[in-house]
């Protein structure tokens, strides 16, 4: 089992950045695809970011490209989701997740496939 404490979430106006911090307990965290997902007001939970086991494959969701980057650090258990040019619409509680048994260079990009979730940090961008 993993535990994910997401941290790092804020105000911030438009064309700002933060950068999302997710802390996983454990020692096999490089088992784990990691996934970054976000629920805006009102909205369903949608893919932002995904980064393989060995950290050289990355997925985006199209809106993020470009401005999003996802990053691990497997010695500190962690993932980042440094979050560059951003927008209102950018406006979510912003999750991580974890999947084991994917190859080394592989992720997904699909919540339904994610075993573990953290308990979300609020981004708000104000215009």
């Amino acid at each position: 089992q993993v535990q994910l404490v997401e941290s790092g979430g804020g105000l911030v106006q438009a064309g700002g950045s933060l950068r999302l911090s997710c802390a996983a307990s454990g020692r096999t965290f490089s088992l784990y695809c990691m996934g970054w997902f976000r629920r805006p007001p009102g909205k369903e939970r949608e893919f932002v970011a995904a980064i393989s086991r060995s950290g050289l494959s990355t997925n985006f969701a199209d809106s993020v490209k470009d401005r999003f980057t996802i990053s691990r650090d497997n010695a500190r258990n962690t993932v980042y989701l440094q979050m560059n040019n951003l927008k209102p619409e950018d406006t979510a509680v912003y999750y991580c997740a974890a999947v084991s048994g994917l190859s080394r260079d592989s992720c997904t990009v699909y919540a339904g496939d994610y075993n573990y979730w953290g308990q979300g940090t609020q981004v708000t961008v104000s215009s």
